[in-house]
């Protein structure tokens, strides 16, 4: 008896093969980030070079670039394949920072690996390999995430020995990014809803014991309640952030006229990088960067519905993870210039300086433009340059 072969499921046309939108958007947060970056900097003049940071953030930038072209060539199913191969790696590389003499401190962090005159960052590598992990898993145990307690506890299993390595850096910060993504995609796969709320509330509730145990990070929560009540030592930081905001008014004081990145708001270029945008293009300024920020989150969460609809769900919970992981690390970045959390350590995606997180970033969305034009032509396996389809 002759097998009947299936028939494939049609391929509608999304519309363009680029998602201008999108593109866009990331090139205009760039592009602030390159006038930002030098605003803030110019004053440093590190190594005599009053360049220095501008120069480094365009190197990484050249990179990102060359990050996201092979981005664009690469099938969604070659990561697919390799997604657990990628999360062990990624393990691996966080594993290396953590042997003595080989990962390099700074302000009692242990986060990078000196490569020459580059600093690896290895946990910035994490961030996209475990969504690639997660969408895996998601695609394999489908009905077991959605009908079983286990199925959801396997992967967080796994995913807490990265966090176990992150803390011992530590950085806290990317540890709260990973595991709300992982969470944020477990409740996309299907995870009951009761599920989702129980391991949402001891994440918290992990969260909240690691806080009491260390001094240094309840210094961080006490000093975020009240900045004011020791505006000199533990909550120096975040009150000169909150009077380069008061003083941006409405329109701001102009590009580079701001006074608080002036030795007086410690990393202005990195952190607080949008204290300085805040102080110098006022609310308006403020409102522009979130703006752009919700137009890529919502146009990641519509490349990942339409993957979706074609069937196509490991490309579908990519795009979703990329939308919550960007989002999520904006939402915070912003919270803490703002006053509205706690000190985290995070880069602004595509605007702070940080060499690491601008190639993930630049990366991360080379796989978006990719999936959107995977959506668009029908054709998934090699071959091809998006933007001559």
């Amino acid at each position: 008896m002759s097998a009947v072969a299936k028939p494939m499921p049609m391929i509608s046309r999304q519309g363009n093969a680029v998602d201008w939108m999108l593109l866009l958007a990331v090139l205009a947060l760039v592009g602030l980030g390159i006038v930002m970056v030098s605003s803030a900097s110019l004053h440093l003049a590190g190594s005599g070079n009053s360049f220095h940071y501008l120069s480094k953030h365009l190197i990484a930038l050249a990179l990102g670039l060359i990050a996201a072209f092979v981005a664009l060539q690469v099938p969604s199913q070659w990561w697919e394949k390799g997604s657990t191969w990628l999360y062990f790696f990624g393990l691996l590389l966080l594993a290396v920072v953590l042997i003595p003499g080989v990962g390099k401190t700074v302000n009692g962090a242990t986060r990078w690996v000196a490569l020459g005159p580059f600093n690896l960052q290895t946990s910035e590598f994490m961030k996209l390999f475990m969504i690639f992990y997660m969408s895996g898993y998601l695609v394999r145990r489908q009905v077991e995430v959605a009908h079983s307690v286990w199925g959801v506890i396997k992967p967080l299993l796994l995913l807490s020995v990265a966090v176990i390595m992150l803390m011992a850096q530590p950085d806290f910060g990317t540890t709260v990014v990973l595991l709300a993504t992982a969470l944020g995609l477990l409740f996309l796969g299907g995870a009951p809803l009761w599920q989702f709320g129980l391991l949402l509330l001891l994440a918290v509730a992990g969260g909240a014991v690691l806080v009491i145990t260390s001094p240094y990070r309840m210094e961080r929560v006490t000093s975020f309640l009240n900045p004011w009540a020791d505006p000199l030592d533990s909550g120096y930081q975040l009150s000169q952030a909150l009077i380069a905001f008061g003083r941006g008014e409405w329109t701001g004081v102009g590009l580079g006229n701001g006074i608080q990145k002036q030795f007086y708001l410690p990393e202005a270029h990195t952190d607080f990088i949008m204290a300085v945008i805040g102080e110098e293009f006022g609310l308006v300024g403020t409102l522009t960067v979130i703006g752009l920020f919700a137009i890529l989150v919502w146009r990641a969460f519509s490349i990942g519905a339409a993957a979706e609809a074609l069937q196509r769900r490991f490309a579908a919970y990519v795009a979703y993870g990329i939308g919550l992981w960007l989002g999520m690390q904006a939402f915070i970045n912003v919270g803490v210039n703002v006053g509205l959390l706690p000190t985290k350590g995070l880069t602004l995606p595509f605007i702070s300086y940080g060499s690491n997180s601008m190639i993930i970033a630049c990366l991360a969305v080379g796989v978006l433009l990719r999936i959107h034009w995977e959506n668009s032509t029908g054709q998934e396996g090699p071959g091809g340059l998006p933007w001559r389809a």
